[in-house]
Protein backbone atom coordinates (compact mmCIF):
# COMPACT_ATOMS: atom_id res chain seq x y z
CA UNK A 1 0.00 0.00 0.00
CA UNK A 2 2.82 2.41 0.83
CA UNK A 3 4.36 1.67 -2.57
CA UNK A 4 1.24 3.06 -4.25
CA UNK A 5 1.56 6.28 -2.25
CA UNK A 6 5.26 6.71 -3.03
CA UNK A 7 4.59 5.93 -6.68
CA UNK A 8 1.94 8.64 -6.88
CA UNK A 9 4.03 11.18 -4.99
CA UNK A 10 7.15 10.44 -7.04
CA UNK A 11 5.36 10.47 -10.37
CA UNK A 12 3.66 13.78 -9.67
CA UNK A 13 6.62 15.42 -7.91
CA UNK A 14 9.43 14.31 -10.22
CA UNK A 15 8.88 17.24 -12.57
CA UNK A 16 9.55 19.94 -9.94
CA UNK A 17 12.58 22.06 -10.80
CA UNK A 18 14.60 24.47 -8.69
CA UNK A 19 16.22 26.51 -11.40
CA UNK A 20 18.04 23.99 -13.58
CA UNK A 21 18.17 21.38 -10.77
CA UNK A 22 15.55 18.60 -11.00
CA UNK A 23 14.85 18.73 -7.27
CA UNK A 24 11.59 16.76 -7.54
CA UNK A 25 13.33 13.89 -9.30
CA UNK A 26 16.16 13.84 -6.77
CA UNK A 27 13.75 13.77 -3.81
CA UNK A 28 11.55 11.13 -5.49
CA UNK A 29 14.50 8.81 -6.21
CA UNK A 30 16.04 9.23 -2.75
CA UNK A 31 12.69 8.79 -1.00
CA UNK A 32 11.67 5.73 -3.00
CA UNK A 33 15.10 4.16 -2.68
CA UNK A 34 15.05 4.73 1.08
CA UNK A 35 11.57 3.21 1.31
CA UNK A 36 12.59 0.09 -0.61
CA UNK A 37 15.75 -0.30 1.44
CA UNK A 38 13.87 0.20 4.71
CA UNK A 39 11.28 -2.42 3.81
CA UNK A 40 14.01 -4.89 2.86
CA UNK A 41 16.10 -4.26 5.98
CA UNK A 42 13.26 -4.11 8.49
CA UNK A 43 11.40 -7.17 7.20
CA UNK A 44 14.42 -9.09 5.94
CA UNK A 45 12.16 -10.27 3.14
CA UNK A 46 12.76 -9.85 -0.58
CA UNK A 47 9.06 -10.41 -1.31
CA UNK A 48 7.97 -7.45 0.82
CA UNK A 49 10.46 -5.19 -0.96
CA UNK A 50 9.31 -6.55 -4.32
CA UNK A 51 5.64 -5.94 -3.47
CA UNK A 52 6.46 -2.38 -2.43
CA UNK A 53 8.42 -1.83 -5.63
CA UNK A 54 5.63 -3.27 -7.77
CA UNK A 55 3.23 -0.82 -6.13
CA UNK A 56 5.51 2.08 -7.06
CA UNK A 57 5.91 0.79 -10.62
CA UNK A 58 2.17 0.17 -11.07
CA UNK A 59 1.27 3.67 -9.92
CA UNK A 60 3.96 5.16 -12.14
CA UNK A 61 2.60 3.22 -15.12
CA UNK A 62 -1.01 4.25 -14.47
CA UNK A 63 -0.21 7.94 -13.88
CA UNK A 64 2.14 8.13 -16.86
CA UNK A 65 -0.63 7.40 -19.35
CA UNK A 66 -3.22 9.75 -20.78
CA UNK A 67 -6.23 10.19 -18.49
CA UNK A 68 -9.85 9.75 -19.58
CA UNK A 69 -10.20 13.49 -20.14
CA UNK A 70 -6.97 13.65 -22.12
CA UNK A 71 -4.88 15.04 -19.24
CA UNK A 72 -1.26 13.97 -18.86
CA UNK A 73 0.64 13.96 -15.55
CA UNK A 74 4.00 13.08 -17.12
CA UNK A 75 4.33 14.88 -20.46
CA UNK A 76 6.49 13.46 -23.23
CA UNK A 77 9.82 15.22 -23.71
CA UNK A 78 10.46 17.42 -26.72
CA UNK A 79 12.36 15.79 -29.57
CA UNK A 80 15.99 15.22 -28.68
CA UNK A 81 15.52 15.93 -24.95
CA UNK A 82 15.51 13.63 -21.96
CA UNK A 83 12.81 14.42 -19.43
CA UNK A 84 12.72 13.75 -15.71
CA UNK A 85 9.66 11.58 -16.38
CA UNK A 86 11.70 9.19 -18.51
CA UNK A 87 14.46 9.08 -15.90
CA UNK A 88 11.87 8.41 -13.15
CA UNK A 89 10.23 5.64 -15.20
CA UNK A 90 13.58 3.89 -15.69
CA UNK A 91 14.99 4.59 -12.20
CA UNK A 92 12.14 2.89 -10.32
CA UNK A 93 12.57 -0.63 -11.79
CA UNK A 94 16.36 -0.33 -11.49
CA UNK A 95 16.07 0.56 -7.78
CA UNK A 96 13.61 -2.29 -7.18
CA UNK A 97 15.89 -4.78 -8.94
CA UNK A 98 18.95 -3.69 -6.96
CA UNK A 99 17.20 -3.79 -3.57
CA UNK A 100 15.47 -7.12 -4.22
CA UNK A 101 18.51 -8.82 -5.77
CA UNK A 102 20.99 -7.58 -3.17
CA UNK A 103 22.53 -10.44 -1.17
CA UNK A 104 21.41 -11.23 2.35
CA UNK A 105 21.83 -8.12 4.50
CA UNK A 106 22.55 -9.71 7.89
CA UNK A 107 25.29 -12.29 8.44
CA UNK A 108 24.47 -15.56 10.15
CA UNK A 109 25.63 -16.00 13.73
CA UNK A 110 28.63 -18.29 14.10
CA UNK A 111 30.19 -20.08 17.04
CA UNK A 112 33.84 -19.48 18.04
CA UNK A 113 34.82 -22.62 16.08
CA UNK A 114 33.49 -20.94 12.93
CA UNK A 115 30.57 -23.28 12.32
CA UNK A 116 27.06 -21.91 11.96
CA UNK A 117 25.09 -21.91 15.18
CA UNK A 118 21.83 -23.85 15.06
CA UNK A 119 19.57 -24.36 18.06
CA UNK A 120 17.67 -27.58 17.46
CA UNK A 121 15.95 -27.54 20.82
CA UNK A 122 18.50 -29.87 22.41
CA UNK A 123 18.98 -29.28 26.09
CA UNK A 124 22.02 -30.10 28.16
CA UNK A 125 21.86 -31.35 31.72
Amino acid sequence: MIGLFYGAAGTIGQSALWGPVPLGLIVAVIGTGALLLAVRVLTGDRWAALATGLGVMLTTLVLSGRGPGGSVVVPAPADGQLSTGVIWTVAVPVMVAVVVAWPRLSPRATTPSGSAFHDHGASTN
